[in-house]
């Protein structure tokens, strides 16, 4: 979008926040850039430039605006709407993938050549992976000098800076303020703001989204699906355990008008970042709301759904692997049986993690814990037990990789080919586990119900034909259809 010059002018002449993410606006006078809903006075058209990314305006020169933080607007939507090599990049980058694993490991994830993955991002994003990981770095220094206690050397290493001088270096380059300096805003807006003391241990920040989101569908379903010892609802907060690259975590997400709050515990601060980018995954809350509801408005029977209660997200999964294993055990079952089943599998095999305000004990068992199971220990018919135990297996051994870099089509074939995986199971991981925004499931009971009620047709093959027009956004179109029932994954839990 940043190479449309006139729509970015009006964007920016209007504030509009529908746009924070999509590009932002260099200054050319003041070497400033920014949000385009920036408060300040925008400046001459002659002197403003759109740039792609953060990381784009960094690499040119320019530093953050003090005013909009234009580093903690929402992502760009594009990169959970596509499926390419660029966008499967950002999201792995999002994920923290080239400070493990570094250029290589970021190319071998995506079968390309380093060359050919450098080649690609700057050509869509005026920067490399270097550069867009070096920016989310900084990213992460700021939220930890900001939101924490931490001395500046232990902000450095858990944000992934090779040295203090590095560090220093980048955060006076980026936000025009040496570390201390952006402390001591902190702490005066904290006071100004009379903030809530700060918890030892934990880390507190807000998450923002495109308005407008409805919650009820996003937070009701993850309250009413969750795993016990792993997941609970707990004071107006939907609280689960992570696994992590370095370590373990515990997240509270607490759904406010403007924004997410998010609490997280963890036990090694270099996760930080993943545990974020995880949480937003999946919160959906890089989604362009806008977009969806306006397609999703052209059918006339479909209209009213959205009109009522704009801006549902599809709920997802901070674990690919745990969510395809959950989608078996629910199965023709109830949500409180899969609840059951889930639980059995999480005492037998879970891993035991600490939570600050007790409650959760487990991490959900890995594919590798769960692929010494006993087939028989599992309360399950013959049939499910075969169709679990295969996926675990493939899961295990690797040979079926899901995550948020996996290519949608590829893993829907690979599914398909398991034995007791139908089509409903397929496109359920397709949507909530890979992250497919026209993931259909028109076959799902619930879905023919509120087709049926609505005068669409309740077919499989009939609704599929009629959902034509609503691509690229079925999977959207499937939480509005939901919606229509008096389940308890409809609704805020009180």
């Amino acid at each position: 979008m940043h190479t449309d010059t006139e729509r970015c002018v009006r964007a920016v002449q209007s504030k509009d926040a529908r746009f924070d993410g999509w590009f932002f606006t260099a200054v050319l006078t003041t070497r400033i850039y920014c949000r385009p809903s920036c408060p300040a006075v925008p400046p001459k058209v002659e002197n403003m430039t759109f740039l792609p990314s953060a990381a784009a305006c960094q690499q040119a020169g320019f530093r953050a605006c003090k005013r909009c933080r234009p580093d903690t607007s929402p992502g760009s939507p594009e990169w959970n709407a596509r499926a390419d090599a660029v966008a499967r990049a950002m999201r792995l980058i999002q994920d923290g993938v080239v400070d493990r694993e570094g250029v290589p490991g970021l190319a071998a994830r995506l079968g390309y050549s380093t060359r050919q993955v450098e080649r690609q991002l700057n050509a869509e994003l005026g920067a490399g992976p270097l550069a867009l990981a070096r920016a989310q770095r900084a990213q992460t220094a700021r939220l930890l000098i900001e939101t924490s206690e931490l001395p500046m050397g232990d902000v450095a290493f858990a944000a992934g800076f090779a040295s203090i001088r590095t560090f220093n270096d980048t955060v006076r380059e980026v936000f025009a303020l040496s570390p201390s300096e952006l402390r001591d805003r902190s702490v005066k807006a904290s006071r100004n703001k009379n903030a809530p003391p700060r918890i030892p241990g934990t880390i507190s920040l807000r998450l923002p989204f495109r308005t407008p989101l409805n919650p009820d569908n996003l937070f009701g379903h993850l309250a009413a699906t969750a795993v016990p010892a792993v997941e609970e609802w707990r004071d107006g907060a939907y609280r689960r355990t992570l696994r992590l690259p370095h370590g373990t975590g515990v997240v509270a997400l607490t759904p406010q008008p403007d924004h997410i709050g998010c609490r997280l515990a963890l036990t090694d601060l270099r996760d930080l970042t993943i545990a974020i980018s995880r949480c937003r995954w999946m919160l959906d809350l890089d989604a362009d709301p806008e977009a969806v509801d306006e397609q999703l408005r052209s059918d006339p029977l479909l209209a009213p759904l959205v009109d009522k209660a704009p801006g549902r997200r599809v709920p997802r999964t901070v674990d690919a692997a745990e969510f395809a294993v959950r989608a078996v055990l629910g199965q023709q079952v109830s949500t409180a049986a899969a609840r059951t089943h889930a639980a059995r599998l999480v005492t037998a095999y879970g891993e035991r993690v600490e939570d600050p305000l007790g409650g959760l004990t487990h991490l959900f068992p890995s594919p590798q814990a769960l692929a010494g199971l006993d087939p028989e220990s599992l309360a399950l018919p013959r049939s499910r037990r075969a169709t679990l135990t295969g996926l675990v297996s493939a899961l295990a051994d690797g040979s079926l990789p899901l995550g948020i870099d996996s290519d949608w089509d590829a893993a829907r074939a690979q599914l398909s080919a398991l034995p007791g995986f139908g089509p409903w199971t397929t496109e359920v991981i397709a949507m909530r586990a890979l992250g497919d925004p026209d993931a259909f499931l028109p076959s799902d009971l619930g879905v023919r119900r509120a087709a049926r009620g609505l005068g669409l047709p309740s077919t499989p093959s009939a609704l599929t034909e009629r959902a034509a027009g609503w691509r690229p956004w079925r999977a959207y179109a499937v939480q509005y259809l939901w919606a229509t029932d008096s389940h308890p994954i409809n609704h805020l839990p009180v």
